[in-house]
């Protein structure tokens, strides 16, 4: 009986000073419950520094280079398809009576040789040049006047933008402004952004499909300058009279760059145009030494490789003086 008194004294003695040293709960549970208050206690100051290291310098450094990579991803895929090119150029075909209408050149391009008795060959390459290669150059250029005149524009109606904001009046009326002083293509460009504002999208969204329209850096800076004064706040007159700065050197070096490839330029032009001016001059003097050559099935071959190897020196010396600034 006395051993089985203090086996069970023991066990009391033994479990009362577990529980003392450890506690009522489990060592644990009262350390999350510890960080759980430390963190809440410390949330606010947390949030503090969070939002202070958004302010710094390199956050929104950061913050631009990745609106930078995102605008440069949305010019390249702006500049890719031939309905983009389209809406680039203004004109209001659709793909499929502009793909309706380079097959007509084609083929229209191809049976005029064999009416004139050329070679297969030779009809092939035209219908080539004038089904596949015109149209989509017409466009381009298209395209690229227009894109040089809405650049050539953009500053200044930055600057309306801005003597706007600093006068008291608001962005949207400065767009309304723009778009119906400005010259085309720049004022209906900001019509049209005036038009999808009014319809209930947000500037960042009429700025993108405007960007789809009109893909051009100036523009591109300007749309990253009106995100990140929507993000982080700050006098938006101020970023936008940088931005004007910015951009009337910008074309300034342009023209710098044009002054001193021009003699590049002008060789390029000279030496793509000898070969078929000779041609056609002695065309002029002697008919029947040149006719050969359109007649016999060997010369049409070497026309047609003339052809494909002055093609690709001209756009290999168009590579060698075009420069990205």
């Amino acid at each position: 009986m006395l051993p089985i008194l203090a086996a069970v004294l023991a066990f009391i003695t033994i479990g009362g000073l577990g529980w003392v040293f450890v506690g009522g709960e489990d060592s644990s549970t009262e350390a999350l419950k510890r960080a759980q208050g430390l963190g809440v206690s410390r949330t606010p100051n947390a949030a503090r520094k969070a939002a202070a290291a958004t302010n710094t310098p390199e956050a929104r450094r950061k913050q631009i280079m990745l609106q930078l990579k995102e605008a440069d991803r949305k010019e390249r895929k702006a500049r890719l398809t031939m309905e983009a090119k389209l809406k680039q150029a203004g004109l209001s075909l659709n793909i499929r009576t502009f793909w309706i209408i380079s097959a007509c050149l084609g083929v229209v391009a191809f049976l005029l040789p064999l009416l004139f008795g050329l070679n297969i060959f030779m009809a092939l390459g035209m219908a080539v040049v004038f089904g596949a290669g015109l149209p989509r150059w017409i466009v381009g250029f298209i395209g690229k006047r227009r894109m040089k005149k809405f650049s050539g524009e953009f500053a200044n109606a930055v600057d309306v933008l801005v003597r706007g904001i600093k006068s008291g009046l608001p962005v949207h009326e400065c767009f309304k402004i723009i778009g119906r002083e400005s010259p085309a293509p720049l004022g209906p460009e900001f019509q049209r952004l005036v038009e999808g504002i009014g319809v209930g999208l947000t500037l960042e969204q009429a700025l993108e499909r405007m960007f789809e329209r009109m893909p051009t850096p100036e523009l591109r800076f300007f749309s990253i300058v009106i995100a990140i004064q929507q993000k982080t706040g700050g006098n938006l007159a101020e970023a936008l009279t940088n931005l004007t700065t910015v951009l009337r050197a910008r074309r300034m070096m342009g023209e710098k760059v044009k002054a001193l490839s021009s003699e590049a330029l002008a060789s390029a032009g000279i030496i793509a145009s000898l070969p078929p001016v000779v041609m056609g001059l002695i065309m002029m003097t002697a008919p029947a030494y040149m006719t050969v050559i359109f007649t016999d099935p060997r010369g049409q071959m070497m026309l047609l490789g003339a052809g494909v190897w002055m093609t690709m020196g001209v756009l290999v010396m168009k590579k060698m003086i075009s420069f990205k600034f």
